[in-house]
């Protein structure tokens, strides 16, 4: 079986490939996680501070090739544990080292950093943002006779931008200083990210480690970040006609760059030739949430209009979105059953009760109600204008619209 592992696991798996996670070989099972959580050490007493999963598909062999994003094979897993949650356990290994990605050339493995260090004492600065003190490093490193090792914590969006911010800084600190990316995923808990980021530092030979400072985020005002809006509802809910009345009100305003992805659009489009079966549903919404994420990313203002009947899939989209940090509104056009089948004017509800259309939303396949909509909207007694400007107030109360 081949699989791709979701960003957060791929740069695990790199860490654990490189010897950056050592003494790891593999992903944890049920035992280690459990120590881990419980004491901070692995099931043989080994200290060691965060969980290190993988979740797999069910149905998954006792050997999965890992790929990267664009399908090039990374590591074997032999599998050792299947979790009844998806995890699975088992040693990894490598098929190649990662050759894509924003400074690729830098990446260098615990082992090459040793070797080049030749014996000599490193402080290692691991960095998820500018450096503020660089006078400090600069007197560590003197103090201990230390070369410096300035260590970009280069995962996700924000990881090119450190990587450069260390770039600057080695261009003011004492020749021979050493610039080292390394993709390590932050950890919710503080104090359990410093204890990895040890970890890592101390693979690849710290004689001391310095933690940078996080940085200081300070988000846009909402008129100039990206923002998703996403409606889900029956078929026949008014969704799609709330949502094209609200892309033309947003384009007479034109105080936002709008891009629209109605549900029968894109499957005429994008996502062409898939069926209606769950796991086609499911591909598409998330289809429709790329596309949407991508046009979030750059400060644009995406509508979506599908059916999206899957909590979990509505979720997905919203992870997708909040990643890059864009914003998403989830409004849920509640209009009930029996009001959508009433104004069913291309006769879809009456087949799918006789046995015509399988697996048809609302009918023979559950629609699973939000219950994390921003905005919820019952159609049944108000008119499409007045829905729209229900949807256009939020988004002027939220400050996306001025």
């Amino acid at each position: 079986m081949e699989w791709t592992p979701d960003p957060r696991e791929l740069a695990d798996l790199e860490l654990l490939l490189s010897g950056a996670f050592q003494p790891l070989t593999g992903f944890l099972g049920h035992e280690d996680v459990h120590a881990v959580l419980e004491r901070g050490t692995l099931a043989d007493g080994t200290p060691w501070p965060a969980p290190v999963t993988l979740r797999l598909p069910e149905g998954a062999g006792d050997e999965v090739t890992l790929l990267d994003p664009e399908g090039v094979p990374l590591a074997v897993l032999t599998v050792t544990e299947h979790g009844p949650d998806g995890l699975a356990a088992g040693p990894v290994k490598g098929l190649g080292a990662p050759e894509h990605g924003p400074f690729a050339r830098l990446h260098r493995t615990p082992a090459q950093v040793r070797e080049a260090l030749a014996g000599r004492p490193a402080l290692v600065v691991t960095m998820r943002g500018p450096l503020d003190d660089l006078d400090e490093v600069t007197a560590t490193a003197k103090e201990l006779d230390a070369v410096i090792v300035l260590m970009p914590l280069s995962y996700g969006e924000d990881g090119p931008g450190v990587v450069r911010a260390a770039l600057k800084a080695r261009d003011r600190l004492p020749e021979g200083t050493l610039v080292v990316p390394v993709p390590l995923a932050p950890r919710e808990e503080p104090e359990i990210d410093l204890e990895l980021r040890e970890h890592v530092a101390s693979a690849y030979g710290a004689t001391e480690h310095l933690a940078g400072p996080e940085p200081v985020r300070i988000p846009g005002p909402p008129h100039r970040r990206g923002l998703v809006v996403f409606f889900t509802g029956l078929s026949g809910s008014g969704k799609s006609t709330i949502a094209r009345g609200l892309r033309d009100a947003l384009l007479e305003l034109g105080s936002r760059t709008v891009t629209y992805l109605d549900g029968d659009v894109v499957r005429k489009l994008l996502s062409k030739g898939l069926s209606f079966s769950k796991e086609d549903r499911d591909l598409n919404i998330r289809r429709i949430g790329f596309v949407a994420a991508e046009a979030a990313r750059h400060g644009g203002l995406a509508i979506c209009a599908p059916i999206a009947p899957y909590a979990a899939t509505r979720a997905e989209v919203r992870h997708m979105v909040e990643s890059v940090g864009a914003d998403f509104l989830l409004v849920h056009v509640a209009t009930p059953l029996e009001e959508c089948e009433r104004r069913d004017r291309k006769g879809l509800y009456a087949k799918a009760r006789a046995g015509l259309i399988p697996e048809f939303t609302g009918i023979s396949d559950p629609y699973e109600e939000p219950d994390d909509a921003d905005l919820v909207i019952d159609t049944t007694h108000i008119s499409v204008e007045a829905a729209v400007d229900r949807v256009l107030g939020t988004l002027r109360g939220g400050g996306w619209v001025r």
